[in-house]
């Protein structure tokens, strides 16, 4: 008789079922690799990738070991390799990213033709339009979470010293798309949470007129708003590779990135895993500044010539010709985020297996 196997979801118990039954579960999306399971005729609990034959067949290729992280990477051959990896695989990436890009492309053409025609009366043309472009925004941002987790598929791949097809990243990336936008969603609405409420304490502390105490009051919450997203980012640095290169749930790949990112204190602050972090966010930040320098300083100099607020805000507007080339540039080299995120990602978890 074939061995049979309890499952224990939300800690309801299901089976007992033999491996081709849970193979169907799998494909259904009932069983997860986290999930808790036991044979049917014993009582200690253990993980469902465990199950022989279940998982082990059909591992993702970022489940392989990348042989060339055996050794640590200096922050130097870490930008080496990132390039590297960039370079190697930049059509690949590229089509990654036409998933987005296409999209919202269309959006935008289509939001400015509607922006040119809305002096006149509203058509059924312009309402055409107007739908199209929500429909390609909405569009573009369902494929955005296909994007995240093939870029993790994709890096941990090239990093592992493998090939694989874009349709082959597709194909698994698209198994994580209901975990990816939950994260990326959640992620989102504390950035928003917390940035949005002081900005807005802030904007009804200097309406009411400004003072010692309302001055004390404002830098009191900058200085709060500024450690609350520093702590946040920390927290959630690394969520998207345990989601996807590790295949853990949602709860738990927030709670892994927090472990990760302030793990490894026994080494210098540059090769930890939160200050690397750190680096190649404040690097991205830095392009992504330079890309838009040109509505930058324009904005900073309508500042400096401008005292009336509402004035500003009519008077000041951003180059749509710089916008759109920032935008493609930032599109394009976007994947270089990702993939410096992975190696630090793969380096850490390598370390700590040595351990």
């Amino acid at each position: 008789m074939p061995e049979q196997w309890i499952i224990r979801v939300e800690g309801k118990e299901y089976g007992p079922a033999d491996l081709s039954t849970l193979r169907e579960w799998k494909a259904e999306g009932r069983v997860l690799p986290v999930n808790e399971a036991r044979p049917a005729d014993g009582a200690a609990w253990d993980k469902a990738e465990k199950i022989p034959g279940l998982f082990q067949n059909e591992q993702p290729p970022v489940q392989v070991a990348a042989p060339q992280l055996h050794t640590q990477l200096s922050t130097k051959g870490l930008l080496h390799q990132t390039f590297a990896i960039y370079i190697k695989g930049f059509f690949k990436y590229l089509g990654l990213t036409l998933l987005v890009l296409g999209p919202s492309l269309f959006a935008q053409l289509a939001s400015a033709w509607v922006k040119a025609t809305s002096a006149s009366n509203t058509d059924p043309r312009t309402l055409l339009a107007a739908g199209f472009a929500v429909c390609m925004f909405l569009f573009s941002l369902i494929l955005n979470f296909v994007y995240i987790a093939g870029i993790q598929i994709l890096t941990a791949a090239f990093a592992a010293g493998e090939r694989i097809s874009v349709l082959s990243v597709l194909n698994e990336a698209v198994k994580y798309w209901p975990r990816i936008a939950f994260l990326w969603v959640f992620v989102l609405l504390c950035y928003i949470f917390w940035t949005a409420v002081p900005v807005l304490l802030i904007f009804t502390i200097i309406l009411n007129g400004l003072s010692f105490v309302s001055v004390f009051l404002v830098l009191l919450l900058l200085t709060l708003m500024v450690w609350i997203t520093g702590r946040l980012f920390i927290n959630f640095m690394f969520w998207q590779q345990f989601a996807v290169l590790e295949g853990a749930g949602a709860v738990e790949s927030l709670r892994r990135s927090r472990e990760l990112a302030r793990s490894r204190s026994d080494q210098p602050w540059f090769r930890r895993p939160l200050w690397r972090g750190v680096f190649i966010a404040s690097l991205w930040f830095a392009l992504v500044f330079a890309l838009n320098w040109p509505n930058i300083s324009e904005f900073f100099r309508a500042i400096l010539t401008t005292t009336d607020p509402q004035t500003l805000v009519e008077n000041f507007r951003p180059s749509a010709k710089s916008s759109f080339i920032a935008y493609l540039f930032q599109a394009v080299f976007k994947p270089l985020l990702g993939i410096a995120f992975v190696l630090v990602f793969l380096e850490s978890r390598m370390q700590v297996g040595d351990d």
